[in-house]
């Protein structure tokens, strides 16, 4: 059984930056992927970023945002900059091994809490 718990959304100011954490607990394979995904009440649950033995963004991100993880792989963090109000919504983090998509939320089997990311405009 994996466990996520994911901290660190806040209040932010567009353009600002904010670092969210994901700390994985339990017994992970080799193949773990471990993702960021957000989601509002008018929105589906979108990919943000997965790290695996490299890391994938969604496109939206792409020079903003950075996914990494500890070396231990116990804690997965995504650091956020220039944010924008768009962007508000409650991030996630999924974890997983399978063979699937890695954009698709349906692969993963684990998830955090979620925590709320507001950017002001």
């Amino acid at each position: 059984q994996v466990h996520l718990v994911n901290t660190g959304g806040r209040l932010v100011q567009a353009g600002g930056s904010l670092k969210l954490s994901c700390a994985v607990s339990g017994r992970t394979r080799s193949d773990f992927t471990t993702a960021w995904f957000r989601q509002t009440s008018e929105r589906e649950r979108e990919f943000v970023a997965a790290v695996r033995s490299g890391t994938w963004y969604a496109d939206s991100v792409k020079g903003r945002f950075v996914i990494s993880r500890d070396s231990a792989g116990n804690t997965v963090y995504l650091q956020m900059n220039n944010l924008k109000p768009e962007e508000t919504a409650v991030y996630y983090c999924a974890g997983g091994s399978f063979t699937s998509d890695l954009r698709w939320p349906s692969s993963y089997g684990s998830w955090g809490q979620g925590t709320q990311v507001t950017v002001s405009s």
